[in-house]
């Protein structure tokens, strides 16, 4: 098993994960460990720490979370994975009837070129990208609605002060490997997913190949610690992503 490591300084999806905590009547329990202990810095059971594992990296893309209401309190959440693989990762909790000013300022910010990240057959043609553009003294902002599928095509809809922005949409080849919340279509990314293929679009390879060998470092010790296993370090997923973090 890996031996906890000291907890990272909080980033922004654990910063909203602390807010989302103090405004709850009851406290949140997931399931899992003694008494539900879990590691402050990855969620997961003590025994199974991915704290030493964090490869964070400067990007020139950045990364918006727009959260449904409880995400940020899911362990297996993996808006959680971004934030922690990429520097500039921003994260805001949803609401249907107000708008964080802080999202507001970030999206209006002219080093940015923000993006928000949706099927394109939802949207009207005009708003459809399929490409990052590179352009002058801007840095591009994926805008991900970091909720399950029903949530983000109401999130969509109920945001007026996204309508501005372009919409890109992704068309990936392969399938998801996301094994922890399976959508019941299999071209349903998990949120870590669809931010390694925006790096990817980005030019950002190894950000984008980081993060995959991540999530699946991450899933392995999620999947063993429900089943009570122990993690095997040396297996090829975790060496992966030891030389993409050496790579780096």
């Amino acid at each position: 098993m890996t031996a906890p490591a000291p907890s990272p300084a909080p980033h922004a999806v654990s910063r909203l994960r602390a807010e989302r905590l103090a405004r709850s009547a009851k406290p949140f329990l997931a399931r899992g460990g003694p008494k539900g202990e879990r590691c402050a810095g990855c969620r997961l059971v003590p025994s199974h720490c991915l704290c030493a594992l964090r490869p964070t990296l400067t990007t020139r893309a950045g990364m918006c979370l727009l959260m449904a209401d409880i995400e940020p309190l899911k362990p297996s959440n993996t808006g959680w994975l971004i934030a922690d693989v990429v520097a500039d990762t921003y994260a805001f909790g949803w609401a249907r009837t107000e708008v964080h000013a802080d999202l507001l300022a970030l999206l209006a910010d002219p080093q940015w070129q923000p993006y928000v990240v949706f099927p394109g057959e939802f949207v009207e043609p005009a708003r459809v990208v399929t490409q990052v553009a590179k352009a002058e003294g801007k840095r591009p902002l994926f805008v991900l609605l970091d909720a399950t599928w029903p949530e983000a095509r109401k999130m969509f809809r109920k945001s007026p002060y996204l309508n501005h922005l372009p919409v890109l949409s992704l068309a990936p080849e392969q399938l998801s490997r996301y094994h922890l919340r399976r959508s019941n279509r299999t071209d349903h990314f998990c949120t870590s997913e669809v931010g390694a293929l925006c790096l990817e679009l980005a030019g950002e390879l190894h950000a984008a190949q980081t993060l995959e060998a991540y999530l699946d470092v991450f899933t392995h010790h999620y999947l063993q610690a429900k089943h009570q296993l122990p993690v095997d370090g040396s297996d090829a997923v975790h060496q992966r992503l030891r030389d993409l973090r050496g790579a780096g």
